[in-house]
């Protein structure tokens, strides 16, 4: 095995591992946006399948396939890498963290705007208490 190899190994798994949150972060906003593997597919110009492998980590998505997920999740496409250390090592969710993420999602399927002020309303009047 050359020094190349040698020096391509941890890349590759590092790689892996990237992949892997990235594909969990995908997961995480379009659950958060009420969007279904499916409808977030039909946006990207991919198919069903595919969106599962990325989300999954299984496929390596491109910079340009990246930056279409970015502008259909609206975030920026940095926010899929926040929690991945230098060494390429991720931090896991906090319940907290996905007790939050799942209040998102439920608000964002919340079809009435006046329901979802009242909710609005009620959550701020308790954080000021």
């Amino acid at each position: 095995m050359g020094l190349t190899d040698q020096q391509d190994e941890p890349q590759s798994q590092r790689a892996t591992m990237v992949d892997l949150h990235v594909g969990r972060r995908i997961r995480e906003r379009r659950r958060a946006m009420g969007l279904s593997q499916m409808q977030l597919a039909r946006i990207i110009g991919v198919t069903y399948q595919q969106a599962h492998k990325y989300e999954r980590g299984q496929n390596r998505i491109s910079a340009g396939r990246l930056f279409s997920v970015a502008q259909a999740l609206a975030v920026d496409p940095a926010w899929f890498f926040e929690g991945i250390s230098e060494h390429g090592e991720t931090q896991e969710v906090a319940p907290r963290q996905r007790m939050c993420l799942e209040l998102v999602r439920n608000f964002a399927l919340i079809k009435d705007e006046k329901h979802q002020e009242a909710i609005s309303n009620m959550a701020r009047s308790m954080a000021n208490s």
